[in-house]
């Protein structure tokens, strides 16, 4: 499947839209210093994996960059109304991120980035513990690799994070999915 084609503009008015709402713009005040998020707010995050993306836009096309501009403003912007449940329950912070998305776009892609993107960290805890069911389910769901894996990438590489978990998953994927991103984007 490939992923849905749109301007430059087109996604520039979607983030556009988001940053206008409301609900995205009471939550970026959100947050203090914790484990995995010294930097506390949400602002302070989204500033952290907007720095990411710069490092990595050279690799990426200009559409790829939107679009992950896109992630980094949604993906943790409902941390504040979340419960801490499974990242498939409709109250973690990853549903509501998904639905909040889904109300500006219909693109399938960013959906599911937004919903799975702290998946493989799960898998990884679980590594021991035989994640391979959920593992597989994960390859069928995620249809843009290069989408996906940069994202992990610029949402993974932030100062309070370890980055075992993306290599482990790199290892893990390795030959398994069609992508250009490679885990030496790894800072």
């Amino acid at each position: 499947m490939r992923p849905p084609v749109f301007s430059l503009k087109q996604t520039s008015d979607l983030l556009a839209a988001i940053q206008a709402d409301q609900r995205y713009q009471a939550n970026l005040s959100w947050g203090e210093p914790r484990p995995g998020h010294p930097e506390g707010t949400l602002a302070a995050h989204i500033a952290d994996l907007e720095r990411n993306l710069a490092a990595l836009t050279p690799r990426l096309t200009a559409a790829e960059v939107e679009r992950l501009r896109v992630l980094i403003h949604v993906h943790d912007t409902f941390k504040p109304q979340a419960l801490e449940v499974a990242i498939a329950h409709p109250r973690s912070h990853a549903s509501l991120a998904r639905a909040f998305l889904s109300e500006f776009t219909d693109d399938e892609e960013l959906l599911t980035a937004v919903q799975l993107h702290d998946e493989p960290y799960a898998l990884w805890r679980r590594r021991d513990k035989n994640p391979w069911e959920r593992f597989e389910e994960l390859l069928g769901r995620v249809h843009d690799w290069d989408l996906f894996l940069a994202f992990l990438i610029v949402d993974g590489c932030t100062e309070g994070k370890t980055r075992e978990p993306l290599r482990w998953f790199f290892r893990s994927l390795a030959g398994r999915v069609p992508t250009r991103v490679e885990e030496s984007w790894i800072g």
